[in-house]
C-alpha cells in the first residue's frame, strides 16, 4: 500500500489513532481525486484538491486546513518534496465560543434522567474536560480523597492534573459505590463503560447524543456541544477571577492565546468596562 510508509512514520512519531487516521484519509482522497502517483505529484494538484474541497465539497476553513497538514506532512516529512511553499491554507473562522449561563446549566442537568450520563456532563463541565478525555476517563485517574485527577495523554499526548468538585467527588463515589454492590461491569476499568463492548468506554458520539437530548429537553435554544461545557468552565473561572494562566493549566492549552478567547465571551469582564460616556458631564 503507498500509504504504508505514512502510516508508519506518523506510529514512529506517537501521533494518536485519530490523526493517524485523518491524515491517511485525506491522503487517499487525494490519490483518488488526482489520480497520480505520489512521486509524480506537483504543486499544482495540490491546489486543484483544496480548490475541490473548498468549491465543490464546501469544505470549511478547518477541515481544509486539516486536509493540507495531512498532505503536507506526507510530501514533505515523508516523500521529501518540496512542493508546499507556495500554497497558502485558508484562514480559519474567529468564533465565539458557545457557553452557557449557570441558570441554563441547571436546566440542562436537571433534563437528565440517567445518572451516568448526568455525571458525565456535570464532569466535563465541573473540570474543563474535552468529551474525548471524559469518556476515557478511569477510576484509577481520580483521586477523589484529594478531589484531584489526571487526564493521561491528553492532546499533544501530555498528562496534566484536573480539578473535582465537592459536588462531582459526592456523586462519583455514590455511583462508584452502587456499580460495584450490584457487580455492574465488574472488569471495565471505565467511569463511563460501554454497554455494547467490553472493557471500553462509551463513545464521543453517545456522549454528544446526550447533551443534544439534554438541551433539547432543557428547552435551551443555543446550539449546544460537549466542548460548551468546557467553554463555560473556562468563562465562569475568568468570571470568578481565577488568573487567566491557572485557566491555560487546567485546560491544558499550550498557548496562552487559546486561552484567551474566553476573554471575549466573559460578560462579567466586560461589565468591569466603564463606557466613556459616562465621563461626560453635562
Amino acid at each position: 500500500m503507498v500509504l504504508q510508509k505514512l502510516e508508519t512514520e506518523l506510529r514512529l512519531r506517537g501521533f494518536s489513532e485519530k490523526t493517524v487516521k485523518n491524515y491517511i484519509f485525506y491522503n487517499q482522497k487525494f490519490l483518488d481525486f488526482i489520480n497520480k502517483q505520489p512521486e509524480d505529484i506537483q504543486e499544482d494538484d495540490i491546489k486543484s484538491f483544496i480548490a475541490h474541497l473548498m468549491s465543490d465539497k464546501n469544505y470549511k476553513p478547518a477541515s481544509t486546513n486539516l486536509a493540507i497538514c495531512s498532505l503536507r506532512y506526507f510530501y514533505e516529512k515523508v516523500l521529501e518534496k518540496e512542493i508546499f511553499t507556495k500554497i497558502t491554507p485558508p484562514k480559519s473562522e474567529k468564533k465565539i465560543p458557545t457557553v452557557l449561563t449557570k441558570e441554563e446549566l441547571s436546566q440542562l442537568f436537571n433534563a437528565i434522567n440517567n445518572k451516568k450520563h448526568r455525571i458525565l456532563l456535570e464532569l466535563m463541565y465541573s473540570s474543563g474536560l474535552r468529551v474525548s478525555e471524559a469518556v476515557s476517563l478511569k477510576f484509577e485517574d481520580l483521586n477523589l480523597n484529594e478531589k484531584v485527577g489526571i487526564v493521561r495523554q491528553a492532546k499533544g499526548r501530555k498528562d496534566r492534573i484536573i480539578i473535582l468538585s465537592n459536588n462531582t467527588v459526592d456523586k462519583l463515589e455514590k455511583y462508584k459505590k452502587k456499580r460495584d454492590k450490584k457487580k455492574l461491569f465488574p472488569d471495565n476499568p471505565y467511569i463511563f463503560p460501554s454497554n455494547k463492548q467490553k472493557e471500553s468506554h462509551m463513545s464521543i458520539r453517545q456522549a454528544q447524543k446526550v447533551i443534544n437530548d439534554a438541551a433539547k429537553k432543557a428547552g435551551i435554544k443555543k446550539r449546544v456541544f460537549c466542548h460548551s461545557l468546557r467553554s463555560s468552565f473556562a468563562t465562569h473561572l475568568l468570571d470568578s477571577g481565577t488568573d487567566i494562566r491557572v485557566i491555560q493549566e487546567l485546560l491544558g492549552h499550550s498557548n496562552l492565546s487559546t486561552t484567551e478567547r474566553y476573554t471575549k465571551v466573559s460578560t462579567e469582564q466586560l461589565k468591569k468596562v466603564r463606557s466613556p460616556f459616562d465621563n461626560i458631564k453635562f
